[in-house]
């Protein structure tokens, strides 16, 4: 690319670095779509992002694409709770319609598309979005053998009634996965309709809709919820499970394409230089397994690598198995 065509595309992402200045920025930008990263520069994937964002902007002259560090307008980041980088959150009339977290290009891509262009379609593309849509809340309602569609996550619930629903689930020792509705704005109001159940909490069992709180606290009363709701292992047959889900298993903070403490980031780094294949799980996502798995390997700390199940240490110890030359067979399975 010619050093003139870089500067274009370099300009058609704004960067905003006060408070005063985003505020602006949403009231000129009110008439179109306005997209804003949420940044930090130490974070490898946040770059690739911007390489992303730069290309959505030649696509989309219409769309006001900005990015924002995180760090660097504290104010702003806590105002949209933002927890980690990179997140985009898309504006419109000087209101948030919808958020993404993480480093997903191709759905970073669709929501774009499917923004920019909403309120400017004929009346049967309406409807064709409409199908879309339902197609896709199926898919989730049925992600998982029971499914919860609440404020928050189970870690961090973002209303009493979704905490209490959490806490119900649990007591009860109920396998369930969960859908932050917060996160996707077209979720949060289809399913509303799809449903014909207007309120958050929602559970969902193969498919179908249990009800809400007040429903679920009826069937705990009346004994009914343990017989309808798949219940969980026992951890320690599940953290069996997962430490030998592949070959080598990393348990950090964060995840491959987003490490969320600077010791993941670091055994990342390492693990990605040696070449070998490995699978990650973010402890941050399931209080349940950071604390069991304590327990469980006898180690007090996190990250922790496992090789074939079995415990190979923290970041240390995979530092000095680095140096002397040690890590790549242990990783390949020849000690």
């Amino acid at each position: 690319m010619a050093a003139g065509a870089a500067e274009a595309v370099a300009a058609a992402v704004e960067e905003v670095g006060s408070v005063g200045q985003f505020e602006e920025l949403l009231r000129f930008k009110a008439k179109s779509l306005l997209v804003v990263h949420f940044w930090a520069p130490w974070a490898p994937q946040c770059a690739q992002m911007n390489e992303v964002m730069a290309e959505l902007a030649k696509e989309h002259p219409q769309v006001s694409f900005v990015k924002l560090e995180a760090e660097g307008v504290p104010e702003v980041s806590e105002k949209y709770e933002i927890s980690s980088v990179p997140t985009f959150l898309f504006f419109k009339n000087s209101q948030k319609i919808d958020r993404l977290d993480g480093a997903h290009a191709p759905e970073l891509t669709k929501k774009v598309q499917r923004h920019a262009s909403s309120g400017s379609f004929p009346p049967s593309t309406n409807e064709h979005l409409k199908d879309d849509l339902n197609l896709r809340l199926k898919k989730l309602t049925h992600a998982a053998p029971c499914m919860l569609f609440m404020k928050g996550t189970p870690q961090e619930p973002r209303c009493g009634f979704s905490k209490q629903m959490v806490e119900i689930l649990h007591k009860h020792n109920i396998q369930f996965s969960s859908f932050d509705i917060f996160s996707d704005e077209e979720v949060r109001q289809g399913l509303k309709t799809y449903s014909n159940w207007p309120t958050y909490p929602q559970l969902y069992i193969s498919g179908e809709l249990i009800g809400g709180l007040d429903i679920i606290k009826e069937l705990e009363a009346s004994e009914e919820l343990d017989k309808i709701c798949p219940k969980a292992p026992k951890l320690e047959e599940r953290l069996k499970v997962l430490t030998n889900k592949a070959s080598v298993m990393l348990f950090m903070k964060g995840n491959k394409q987003e490490a969320k403490c600077g010791f993941s980031k670091q055994i990342l780094e390492i693990l990605n230089s040696t070449g070998v294949e490995y699978e990650t799980f973010d402890i941050l996502e399931d209080e349940e397994v950071r604390q069991g798995l304590k327990a469980y390997s006898n180690w007090p700390t996190y990250p922790q690598l496992y090789v074939k199940g079995e415990l190979v240490g923290g970041l240390d110890i995979v530092k000095e198995l680095k140096e002397n030359g040690e890590l790549l067979p242990i990783l390949r399975g020849e000690n």
